[in-house]
C-alpha cells in the first residue's frame, strides 16, 4: 500500500489518521482556544502517523489526483 499520501482503509472509507487530523484541527478553530487539548490532539495525531507510517497528507482524494495526474500527461 502507497502511503506517500493519506491512504484509505481497506475495512472503512475514512483516510488513514483523518480523525486525529481532522479533531486537531476543529481544536484549533474553537473559542475559547484550549492550548492543552490541542497538544493532546497534535501528539495523537503525531503517534497515529508514525504507527501508520503515513509520509504526506493530501487534501485531494485519491480519484481527483488520479485524473489531474491523467491530464497532465494527455
Amino acid at each position: 500500500m502507497d502511503q506517500s499520501v493519506v491512504s484509505q482503509s481497506k475495512s472503512q472509507s475514512e483516510p488513514v489518521c483523518g480523525k486525529e487530523a481532522l479533531d486537531l484541527l476543529n481544536c484549533v478553530t474553537q473559542s475559547p482556544y484550549d492550548q492543552d487539548k490541542c497538544l493532546r490532539l497534535l501528539q495523537s495525531l503525531r503517534d497515529c502517523v508514525l504507527n501508520k507510517k503515513v509520509k504526506m497528507f493530501s487534501l485531494t482524494d485519491q480519484e481527483q489526483q488520479e485524473a489531474n495526474t491523467t491530464g497532465k500527461k494527455a
